[in-house]
């Protein structure tokens, strides 16, 4: 008898058997590399891009509102005391004014700063109203509620925000000296956060005359009033040289020194002393005297 043909036979069904057992066996393998794959949520939305100045007001504010709905708030926000407060997106900045810039200092050389974080900034300088109804007292030598609260210390406007803080359960600090910047600039890279004629600066700032009440003049395009003139106001650096002239991340000043920096300008000084750039840095910070006032930033918690 012929067996040949009954061997074909099984030649060909143990190559069935083989390659049917070889599909099998590489099908979890496939299932095992796609869930490996990383998933993409709608519900996890990158951040908006940082803003990068030079940027005009209707961007500055498209910007504001394109953080404030991915984070899900409001551009701006009041607390207890009837407080203002904007918000000021992440972005990036040329800290410190050119050398063609009229009456600056050598103390404001440039240099690239990002701001990595958004936070709050009061739209006005702190009053005589909401100073006293946490301190329990009013230093200011010319009085009125809604005019900014001045003769305070350093550690007096330090003060004002640890007890705010602790009441409402959030941190209020004074801002750091690029924070208050890169605020004031609101994507400006001229002298004044409006431009560079000083003609028109008597539409945003109190200056050569008494401090007035906070709001009167115009803003900056990211809704902040009073930043140039009115009062100083001290932000949270320890005065010292520019760290370094090429690109730093949230810069907080000097480690240590003798005085803390004033930034803004005054009723009393001149145009010079009011630019965006200008760093007033002779004041201890136990140094109280009329025409030195703050404004309060309020700390963003990316954290869930």
């Amino acid at each position: 008898m012929n067996r040949l043909p009954y061997l074909w036979v099984a030649l060909v069904l143990l190559c069935i058997s083989a390659c049917t057992r070889t599909e099998q066996s590489a099908a979890p393998e496939a299932d095992q590399t796609q869930s490996l794959s990383p998933a993409v949520s709608p519900s996890s939305p990158a951040d908006p891009p940082p803003v990068v100045a030079p940027f005009d007001s209707d961007q500055a504010k498209a910007h504001q509102k394109a953080w404030a709905d991915h984070l899900g708030e409001n551009v701006q926000i009041t607390n207890s005391l009837e407080m203002k407060f904007n918000l000021i997106p992440p972005g990036e900045f040329v800290m410190g004014s050119p050398e063609s810039e009229a009456d600056r200092s050598d103390i404001e050389t440039q240099h690239l700063v990002k701001i990595t974080k958004p936070f709050y900034l009061s739209a006005y300088e702190v009053t005589q109203q909401q100073y006293e109804r946490v301190m329990g007292k009013n230093p200011s030598g010319r009085k009125g509620p809604t005019a900014p609260v001045e003769q305070v210390s350093w550690h007096d406007a330090v003060a004002f925000c640890s007890k705010l803080s602790k009441q409402e359960g959030v941190e209020y600090r004074l801002p750091t000296e690029a924070e208050w910047e890169y605020a004031c600039r609101a994507g400006a890279t001229t002298a004044y956060s409006f431009g560079d004629d000083v003609s028109e600066l008597g539409e945003y700032a109190w200056h050569g005359r008494n401090t007035h009440p906070v709001g009167q003049l115009k803003p900056n395009a990211w809704g902040l009033y009073d930043m140039h003139g009115n009062v100083f106001e001290w932000c949270q650096d320890w005065y010292g040289p520019y760290k370094s002239l090429q690109v730093v991340s949230d810069p907080t000043g000097a480690a240590s020194g003798s005085r803390r920096v004033l930034r803004g300008g005054a009723f009393y000084v001149l145009p010079l002393s009011v630019r965006a750039a200008n760093r007033y840095n002779d004041r201890r910070p136990d140094y109280r005297v009329h025409g030195i006032g703050f404004r309060v930033a309020r700390t963003y918690n990316l954290s869930p």
